[in-house]
């Protein structure tokens, strides 16, 4: 009935009864849609221009259909005039790799302990595999996206990170060794503003690079903070797999600011993992961020939900 193009030709006769079916289908949502578009408006709006830094999780990237999503959400943010910059953990990914090469690791407080080998396979895995599957996901969701690491251009330089741990039975704190995990000592934003005014989503491996040289495994969550400080960034998004700060009853908090954020942390009604994804948000907004969202990145189409309606669908820090 059509031509290559879904076109009707002009000498084709469509019978009455499937011009009313296809409009009576159709119509309402259609009109769904509309309204959608015409609440999303003041955002597109308030937010062309802006800077948005957005960590996607090791947990948050699912299947491959998730991993699709997200690719097409980023690239209809960078086509309404959004700057979006993407920083990509990869934890359960680098804990696979390391069991199929015998590389036993641990954990000391959620931060992987990382000696010579394993930062081998860390960057191996971050700045290979995982961060090449996101752009080419990007890019052929009709995006253009370009991934690098820490290491390029010095974008993220770093010092081995310190952890303490007080003994229970003689108080004494012991300083603890991580290897090469690392935090960020600076970053070079210049690096990061050659996109600027491109069509480029830059896709980064959180991989930071020392003073001598060595290469350091440095948190994804602390990486993005980082990044979203350095560049005064509009939002701060980190897409893990929880959907927002809960209260004792399981409902979620969709509003807070720092003041009672950390409130919450003390109270302990924050706890466990959240601690630190609440913390990194918090340092942000105090940094020069404008606002800092937690969101359940395995939730499709998450990212427009929370930032093109009213409601929003997570946690919203400021």
């Amino acid at each position: 009935m059509s031509n290559s193009n879904n076109e009707i030709k002009n000498s084709e006769i469509i019978p009455l009864e499937n011009i009313s079916l296809q409009k009576e289908k159709d119509f309402q949502d259609w009109a769904k849609k509309a309204d959608v578009l015409c609440e999303a408006l003041p955002y597109l709006r308030k937010f062309s221009g802006e800077t948005f830094v957005i960590k996607f999780g090791g947990s948050a990237m699912g299947g491959d259909s998730n991993l699709k999503n997200f690719a097409k959400n980023l690239v209809l943010l960078k086509q309404v005039g959004i700057n979006p910059v993407v920083v990509h953990g990869g934890g359960p990914q680098i804990g696979k790799m390391l069991e199929k090469l015998n590389i036993k690791t641990s954990f000391v407080d959620g931060l992987r302990v990382t000696d010579a080998d394993t930062v081998d396979v860390v960057e191996m895995v971050l700045a290979g595999s995982i961060n090449k599957a996101i752009v080419k996901e990007i890019n052929q969701a009709a995006g253009k996206a370009i991934g690098i690491c820490g290491k390029d251009g010095n974008l993220i330089m770093a010092k081995r990170a310190t952890k303490t741990k007080k003994d229970p039975h003689s108080n004494i704190e012991q300083i603890l060794n991580l290897g090469y995990v690392g935090e960020p000592v600076a970053i070079d934003v210049e690096v990061l503003e050659l996109f600027d005014g491109t069509e480029i989503i830059p896709v980064i491996a959180p991989i930071g690079i020392g003073a001598n040289g060595e290469t350091f495994n440095i948190n994804a969550d602390t990486v993005a903070g980082a990044i979203a400080s350095a560049l005064k960034a509009s939002k701060l998004i980190m897409l893990s797999d929880v959907d927002g700060v809960l209260l004792p009853n399981g409902e979620l908090v969709s509003h807070l600011n720092c003041v009672t954020a950390s409130q919450m942390i003390e109270d302990k009604i924050i706890s466990g993992g959240m601690i630190p994804k609440v913390e990194t948000c918090i340092n942000a907004v105090e940094n020069g961020v404008s606002y800092a969202h937690i969101l359940n990145g395995s939730v499709d189409n998450i990212l427009l939900m929370e930032l093109f309606t009213k409601s929003g669908a997570g946690t919203m820090i400021a």
